[in-house]
């Protein structure tokens, strides 16, 4: 489903303010049965390139943001400012598509957690999920995982939702569970549902093994929504939209899909480069074509619409 972001005219003449990216997520789940898919991006590049081919939606990807952002491994090296700074550039390229962005832990107590909510909403960020790990938390398809108690996940939660509600934000808050690793799918169950009654909208049941696990944690979470994490090769088995979608869950993230085959192709050019001393590149990749991609005909405009020549020529 398709949503369109139409304004209309307010007093003065001048246009109403645009719907909020976080409200435009809330009406896709609440307005629809339809699965919303979300492509990883993990820097200003790959959101461009997703928002080209039409996407409703994107996510930020954490392990992506530590890997580009700071070329670091997903093992909590990513501070709120990191993430937030990432997250608020990618969800202003266009703020019309809602984006889904990773906010760890909440990156500390109850305080931290609501800050978090509160700069996260600033940004434009339209869903954030947060986790029960540990503060040195990892990748959720890594193993030797750690969870605290369910009491403060819910304390986390509850900051969380108390800071959404505060702010009168529309902010979808998705509450994450990597307890399935550590402590079996009944006791991630029981923390899901103890977190959707702090106040979470989403479900989010990290590292699901079996076709059986998915269909029940989103059955037994019914009628909140359940997230599915699609990462390729890593714990979960490559669902295809339509299974996820037969499955329950209503939303879909590829948090990997930028990130491998980006890694193939600029390793293999860097390899003939080294090897051959060419690159090969496509020759209709041209510079013009890199900027029109990230936004080279809204640059344009703005100029000229400012009465500006600067760019006629390019």
């Amino acid at each position: 489903m398709t949503y369109t972001n139409g304004t209309a005219n307010g007093h003065n003449g001048h246009a109403a303010s645009p719907t909020p990216a976080a409200t435009r997520l809330r009406k896709m789940l609440t307005e629809s049965n339809e699965l919303i898919v979300l492509p990883g991006v993990y820097d200003g590049f790959s959101a461009r390139i997703a928002l080209e081919v039409g996407f409703d939606g994107l996510y930020m990807t954490g392990a992506g943001t530590c890997a580009s952002k700071l070329g670091q491994p997903d093992l909590g090296f990513a501070s709120l400012n990191d993430m937030r700074e990432h997250a608020e550039m990618i969800a202003n390229l266009d703020p019309r598509i809602p984006l889904i962005a990773d906010a760890d832990t909440g990156y500390g107590g109850p305080n931290m957690v609501a800050r978090t909510v509160a700069q996260y909403h600033r940004s434009g960020v339209a869903g954030l999920h947060i986790e029960d790990q540990i503060q040195t938390k990892r990748c959720g398809h890594l193993g030797g995982k750690e969870v605290v108690s369910v009491n403060v996940f819910q304390q986390r939660i509850s900051a969380a939702a108390a800071a959404r509600d505060k702010l009168a934000s529309d902010i979808v808050l998705i509450a994450r569970t990597d307890a399935l690793q550590t402590d079996g799918f009944e006791e991630a169950v029981r923390r899901l549902k103890a977190a959707v009654a702090a106040g979470a909208d989403v479900a989010f049941l990290e590292g699901l093994t079996t076709k059986e696990e998915a269909r029940e944690v989103c059955q037994r979470l019914a009628p909140t929504p359940v997230l599915l994490n699609m990462v390729e090769n890593g714990a979960t088995p490559s669902w295809t939209v339509a299974e996820a979608k037969e499955l329950g869950f209503r939303i879909i993230i590829y948090p990997f899909a930028a990130l491998a085959p980006a890694y193939e192709a600029i390793r293999s050019t860097y390899k003939r480069i080294k090897e051959t001393g060419v690159t090969d590149i496509d020759p209709s990749f041209t510079p013009k074509k890199l900027f029109t991609v990230v936004g080279l005909k809204e640059a344009t405009a703005v100029d000229a619409a400012a009465g500006g020549q600067l760019y006629e020529k390019v």
